[in-house]
């Protein structure tokens, strides 16, 4: 080989060497940009997410107050519910007392009878007992005739002293 075919391949050679480092450079030129490009995409993404993230939580929170509404009207609703069943039962419980008060009680007319029967047996027992109706009365002996308590130390009266003193009680 001659001195010019070692200078053509090292002409070659040099050339071949210098496209791959032009080669290599543009490589490393790409790959920067890449990187720089999915830095770009990791942001831009990242900023979606959170956008997307927070319409999601916006529309959670508002889903979570409707049902909070949902639930206070059902609990308002509820104690409603809760006060006509309470006032209800109370109502009729009230009711059939009354009722049973009204049937099983005597009428005012039926009192004042009553009382005016009442006042007249009263007044007759007076009479009876000023008149002698204390009298201690029994039912005495085998055939259990009537037998009166008499005061014996009393004298005795009628034609044949039959007759004596009934001492009252």
């Amino acid at each position: 080989m001659t001195d010019r075919g070692i200078g053509d391949e090292a002409m070659k050679l040099g050339l071949l060497m210098e496209a791959a480092q032009a080669q290599h450079r543009l490589g490393q030129e790409s790959l920067e940009r890449l990187a720089a490009h999915a830095r770009e995409l990791d942001v831009i993404v990242r900023d979606e997410i959170r956008r997307t993230l927070a319409e999601e939580l916006g529309s959670v929170a508002a889903e979570s107050r409707r049902a909070t509404e949902a639930l206070r009207r059902t609990r308002r609703a509820a104690n409603t519910r809760v006060l006509l069943w309470t006032v209800s039962i109370a109502a009729i419980c009230g009711a059939v007392a009354v009722g049973e008060v009204w049937w099983m009680l005597p009428s005012q007319r039926s009192i004042s009878a009553l009382r005016a029967r009442r006042d007249a047996l009263a007044a007759s027992i007076a009479r009876l007992q000023a008149l002698g109706g204390s009298i201690d009365l029994r039912r005495c002996g085998a055939r259990a005739r009537l037998c009166v308590r008499v005061d014996r130390d009393a004298p005795a009266y009628g034609a044949h002293a039959d007759y004596l003193i009934v001492r009252g009680y």
